[in-house]
């Protein structure tokens, strides 16, 4: 399988038309620019969100020109101290211009994951960036897939959680 790097994969926000949709599955990202603000978080420090500038950017470009840009969170309750900071941090996202839902593990409707049960971005309904993850919980990389039934159940697995999850402005942990 040939992975391909986050910068490689943020480039797929340059050329989707319409869509861009992430399911997050994972209690614990870590995702190496996030360390610092991370921990000084855990430290009940002021934290310096710049880090997040250039994807906050992104997103308003894209979200300007009528695109969505769209995440489900699905996270176990009680939340893990990652979460809850990510749930604190939400509102920068959003203030961007993406949709996030939240949607609790043990509400999760009885689905059978594609993609092995990693966490995906579609892209129009048309391709898959599915993110692949070493055992400490870093990202390797990102497998591109545009297998037409892969990606049909994606767009339902999509569909059916877009409906039922929580959207942040109204999720309470």
């Amino acid at each position: 399988m040939e992975l391909i790097s986050s910068a490689e994969r943020n480039r797929l926000f340059e050329s989707f038309k319409r869509d861009a949709f992430h399911l997050e599955l994972r209690d614990d990202y870590s995702v190496p620019d996030e360390d610092g603000p991370y921990a000084s978080w855990l430290r009940g420090e002021q934290v310096d969100n710049s880090y997040m500038e250039p994807w906050l950017a992104m997103v308003r470009r894209v979200t300007s020109k009528g695109r969505t840009v769209r995440r489900v969170r699905v996270v176990t309750e009680p939340h893990s101290p990652y979460i809850q900071w990510e749930y604190a941090t939400t509102p920068i996202n959003v203030g961007a211009g993406e949709q996030i839902r939240w949607i609790s593990r043990a509400t999760l409707p009885r689905h059978t994951l594609p993609v092995g049960g990693n966490d995906w971005w579609l892209f129009d309904d048309k391709i898959l960036a599915v993110g692949h993850f070493d055992k400490n919980g870093r990202v390797l990389g990102s497998e591109l897939i545009d297998d037409s039934s892969t990606v049909a159940q994606c767009v339902s697995i999509r569909d059916s959680l877009w409906s039922a999850a929580t959207p942040h402005s109204e999720y309470k942990p």
